[in-house]
């Protein structure tokens, strides 16, 4: 019964407007393509699906469209997180995380990382690591409606060599070429949407190929990890076609032979299925030295909205030091190397998306994405048109659903955000969404989640 009535009590968190047409009025539209912005916008809504897309001066508003201003304001496609872990709200522990939480997974943690992710702009996600049971059963209620979150694409458990002790269940070991293809064809059948491999350069080459073989069979794309020159040479050998975080730990750059590799794989391009696609999750190890120098932002209420007053109090305990945090020891020696091998990945050619590895210590759903677009662009130096694109177009187009997502677009689901302010000058303008909407759904209006409350005035 307790359970139950926190889903209630959570279900109750966050209201919506859901009247069947919208007019969203005024913006400068950026609509996800990279060309120029569209002044004075309107998008007209109905049935969840983008029907026109015009200017005031253009296109007319039908009677019974309700009227949304986003006047003063930039819109854009709801942003995707390409690297989430629903399962993971920033607590610092990950063994006593899995261990007190495994549990929860369903009724609790993965709803609200969920939430956190919706409200804070995020109409799109890639869960890459959970039990199969909990990202089946989240994704599906999610899109029943029966909890807020974004689109949900979730591969399950991570396929790997030897899955570590007291993980087995989100990560499965592969003991052979039939064991592999057989945990591919159980996670198809599941539902899954895409799936992620690691230490793949500790299998064997057979195994590893069973793997991206099977998946490509059954139409699911394939996501590898990137710490080691041999996990990359290995991924390319067998043909992943998506690479997850910077990697190579303290070294200065990637080996010759890595990119020499990388930019053959990327002049082949249609060919060898689309894109060669890079998830970097950069920021993370880029602003840790200046976390550890100013922590108040963990102090930010936005990461416990969903979440008990126990587990609350648990992932504060466990971030009270946060210069001291194990997982993170290496990291400053890290940073000197993130620009130039990010300088190096540009220029092999690679396809870059936004990802987070949003939940892990001291990255919470509620500010991870927006703290990746920054770091590309004040940082990386990256346009705030191409991050933009990397947050919204390229991801749709690498998940195969750029036909109904990823743009603003007569005929696609109405995934939209509008900020307050110029965001292709100020891309931090992102911390704070003004408006959500989902499938036609919005979720937060003049910067406040619907709730109850609010809808009554």
């Amino acid at each position: 019964m307790k359970v139950f009535a926190f889903m209630l009590s959570l279900m109750a968190m966050v209201s919506t407007v859901s009247a069947e047409s919208f007019a969203l009025v005024g913006g400068r539209l950026i609509d996800g393509y990279g060309h120029h912005p569209l002044a004075n916008s309107v998008i007209l809504v109905r049935d969840g699906v983008i029907q026109k897309v015009g200017t005031v001066d253009t296109l007319p508003i039908p009677n019974d469209y309700q009227l949304v201003s986003t006047e003063g304001m930039d819109v854009l496609p709801g942003l995707w997180e390409s690297h989430a872990h629903l399962m993971l709200n920033g607590h610092a522990d990950y063994v006593h995380w899995d261990k007190t939480y495994i549990n929860r997974l369903s009724d609790e943690i993965m709803p609200a990382s969920a939430l956190q992710l919706l409200l804070a702009g995020v109409t799109s996600a890639r869960d890459l690591g959970a039990p199969l049971e909990d990202s089946v059963n989240v994704k599906q209620r999610i899109a029943s409606g029966e909890i807020p979150g974004p689109r949900l694409f979730i591969s399950g458990p991570f396929l790997q060599h030897r899955a570590y002790p007291g993980t087995e269940a989100f990560r499965w070991s592969i003991t052979s070429v039939k064991d592999a293809q057989q945990k591919v064809d159980k996670l198809a059948k599941a539902g899954v949407d895409i799936i992620k491999l690691i230490d793949q350069d500790q299998m064997t080459l057979e195994e590893a190929q069973a793997i991206v073989e099977r998946a490509h069979q059954h139409g699911l794309k394939v996501v590898a990890h990137a710490h080691r020159p041999n996990e990359i040479r290995r991924g390319l050998a067998i043909g992943v076609d998506n690479f997850e975080h910077t990697g190579l730990t303290t070294a200065p750059g990637f080996p010759d032979d890595v990119l020499a590799l990388l930019k053959e794989r990327t002049a082949t391009g249609r060919v060898s299925g689309g894109p060669l696609f890079w998830t970097p999750t950069v920021e993370g190890l880029w602003n840790y030295d200046a976390m550890v120098a100013n922590p108040e932002h963990l102090d930010n209420t936005c990461w416990q909205r969903g979440l008990k007053s126990d587990t609350i109090t648990d992932i504060k305990q466990s971030l009270a030091q946060p210069g001291k945090l194990a997982y993170m020891q290496l990291t400053p020696l890290r940073k000197p190397t993130l620009q130039n091998k990010i300088a190096q990945l540009r220029e092999s050619g690679v396809v870059f998306l936004v990802g987070t590895d949003s939940g892990i210590p001291t990255k919470f759903h509620c500010q991870s994405t927006w703290n990746e677009l920054a770091a590309w662009v004040d940082v990386m130096e990256f346009s705030a048109m191409d991050t933009i694109r990397a947050a919204t177009y390229w991801p749709a187009v690498m998940m195969g659903v750029s036909d109904k997502l990823g743009t603003v677009s007569e005929g696609k689901y109405a995934d939209i955000i509008a900020v307050k302010g110029d965001v292709l000058r100020y891309i931090n303008r992102l911390s704070d969404v003004n408006l959500v909407m989902k499938n036609g759904v919005i979720y937060k209006k003049d910067g406040k989640e619907l709730t109850d409350a609010t809808l009554s005035k």
